[in-house]
């Protein structure tokens, strides 16, 4: 299988940190937190986590904290079908194929709910033949991008001759405050965005990138450490401070276990592709891989740049290192996110 084309897509509307501090000061949620929390909030939104700016599908920055179900959920199906679709046809556009040529798509959110999902939404905006399969996923998390390729790649291997795999997450449309701590620090990582992939048998003549070998791996041990729960009608996003931690040994083992097996060498590694889930996640990584900032600056600049947008964030990074003209060979390619889930790919770029 080959990526023939890739694409992103953001809100216009974008948001540097110290604007945030500045609005969650004049919200009516703020005054009810407790003083360590608003310590919190102030420590991760003017200090140096990594993050510059991100964007909003907000108009006004204090629509981030109108905090009820129907607002959240209003929000997700204004704005997650408008930014799959630019993804998409940007990635079609770079792929030179036709929407018509798609025989099927897929799609991964964890940010919101729709029925019928997103794909109807997709098919109808991109132009997308009637017949083309389409496959809604959810509950994979930050994790998404990787396992949404690989069943894309089965598809592939299955009969299909083009599949476009989206990923959009309208992050916005789950923050929340309240006294727990990782609640406040998850709306400050986190921003909004979609990546997509065109996916073919072959290569189409431009920067050949080919799935070589995959693998996954799971702790439901874990699965408390990042999660999503309902509270009160609405998303409410679980960090804990294990987090790092657990994505740098998962990582690292599944990275290990997909080398051994498909006979490639630690040295043979020329591109490091991580999804940018935070500051601290990428420096556990780095620690990990022993690694240094050049080698994983388009997932730092990704984080820079757009913060934490879940499940797009490693395309993101992807489209970066292409075009940077990062040099070819083989690349890892790594996502991970609540479960505690973990995915990883063997790439080969000319």
């Amino acid at each position: 299988m080959f990526i023939i084309g890739t694409g992103t897509a953001t809100p216009p509307q974008r948001y540097t940190q110290i604007d945030c501090w500045n609005t969650v000061q004049r919200c009516p949620a703020y005054e009810k937190l407790n003083g360590r929390s608003k310590a919190i909030l102030k420590k991760v939104l003017t200090g140096e986590n990594g993050i510059t700016t991100r964007h909003f599908a907000l108009e006004k920055l204090e629509e981030a904290f109108e905090i009820n179900p129907d607002a959240l959920h209003a929000r997700f199906i204004e704005n997650a079908p408008a930014l799959a679709t630019t993804a998409a046809q940007r990635a079609l556009a770079q792929s030179k194929i036709n929407p018509q040529e798609i025989d099927a798509v897929l799609i991964s959110t964890c940010t919101g709910y729709l029925c019928p999902g997103l794909t109807s939404y997709a098919v109808e905006r991109l132009g997308l033949r009637p017949d083309v399969l389409t496959l809604d996923l959810v509950g994979q998390g930050c994790g998404a991008a990787i396992p949404n390729l690989d069943a894309a790649r089965a598809l592939l291997t299955a009969g299909c001759e083009r599949a476009l795999s989206i990923c959009v997450e309208v992050c916005s449309a789950a923050f929340y405050l309240d006294d727990d701590a990782g609640v406040l620090i998850s709306a400050c990582l986190f921003g909004d965005g979609a990546g997509a992939a065109v996916l073919s048998p072959m290569a189409n003549g431009g920067r050949r990138v080919e799935w070589k070998s995959s693998g996954s791996l799971m702790k439901p041990a874990d699965r408390d450490a990042l999660r999503f729960e309902q509270k009160s009608g609405m998303l409410r996003n679980i960090l804990t401070p294990q987090v790092p931690s657990l994505a740098a040994q998962s990582v690292g083992a599944l990275f290990d276990e997909t080398v051994a097996r498909a006979g490639v060498a630690r040295e043979q590694i020329n591109g490091w592709i991580f999804h940018p889930g935070g500051r601290d996640v990428l420096l556990a990584l780095r620690e990990r891989f022993q690694l240094s900032g050049d080698d994983v600056r388009w997932s730092q600049a990704v984080l820079r740049d757009y913060g934490n947008m879940s499940s797009p964030s490693v395309l993101f990074a992807l489209q970066g290192a292409l075009a940077d003209s990062a040099p070819g060979g083989v690349w890892w390619m790594s996502s991970f996110g609540a479960g505690f889930s973990c995915y990883g790919v063997l790439l080969h770029v000319e």
